[in-house]
């Protein structure tokens, strides 16, 4: 998209285009709603890591929402800088997270557990040099997709052996945003052209991140309440808030 102003960080140079238009509201901030809506992930993420750690679940859960907080500020440096080093700040992030995602789920009937931590830190250690000297471009995309559907039977297997209602609509919730986010970000993608003549953006790709968050949030709450079963202390699902089970 055009600018408007000029530009802080310099010529953009990420590969990537969104249909925001760069820099209509500050210098300093290239697409500002594609940037602010990380700030639901951000929250979500503290709330999910003081749980963990108020509630004593094993270090993975709490590194599992450090990692939602570190996609989410690297998605908001990406964003507002459109630059390609930050580009590479929001994807790599992505790759990393679904990899721990990955040895959540596997982890407790993995037999042998030394063997998977290895090759899931080898893999995204090669991924991050790779992913730094290659544009990877629709590759990256497809590669994403491909670990994402890898969870997915795992998830699903928690699912149908989990009996508590709360507990189920969490995991219900989770594939309800996942739908809702992907659709806003293809809508973005792929009809920008007719939206921008529109009188008012939808912002998809924004809303994408908004649905993320949350969908994270019920992820990383689902899983720990899976976890907590396994190690036989009866949990329950309470709302605090509207949209914060915990």
């Amino acid at each position: 998209m055009a600018e408007t102003m000029a530009s802080f960080w310099g010529p953009i140079t990420t590969t990537k285009k969104y249909c925001e238009i760069n820099y209509a509201h500050s210098s300093y901030i290239a697409e500002f709603y594609n940037t602010i809506s990380n700030i639901p992930t951000i929250l979500l993420a503290l709330i999910g890591l003081t749980n963990a750690l108020r509630q004593r679940f094993e270090k993975r859960f709490s590194v599992l929402h450090v990692s939602n907080m570190t996609l989410a500020i690297g998605s908001m440096l990406y964003h507002a800088t459109l630059q390609y080093v930050q580009q590479q700040s929001d994807e790599t992030p992505m790759v990393w997270e679904i990899l721990l995602y990955i040895y959540i789920l596997y982890s407790p009937d993995w037999h042998y557990r030394r063997t998977m931590p290895i090759f899931l830190f080898l893999y995204g250690v090669a991924f991050a040099i790779g992913h730094s000297v290659v544009q990877f471009g629709i590759g990256f995309i497809v590669h994403y997709v491909i670990l994402c559907l890898l969870c997915i039977p795992r998830m699903y297997k928690y699912y149908i052996y989990t009996e508590d209602v709360s507990a189920k609509l969490l995991a219900k919730l989770y594939v309800a945003t996942l739908i809702l986010g992907s659709l806003f970000w293809l809508f973005d993608r792929f009809i920008c052209e007719e939206v921008s003549g529109w009188a008012i953006n939808p912002q998809g790709h924004a809303l994408w991140h908004v649905f993320m968050g949350f969908n994270s949030y019920f992820a990383n709450t689902f899983l720990m309440f899976c976890r907590a079963q396994q190690r036989g202390w009866s949990p329950k699902v309470v709302r605090v808030m509207v949209f914060s089970p915990m």
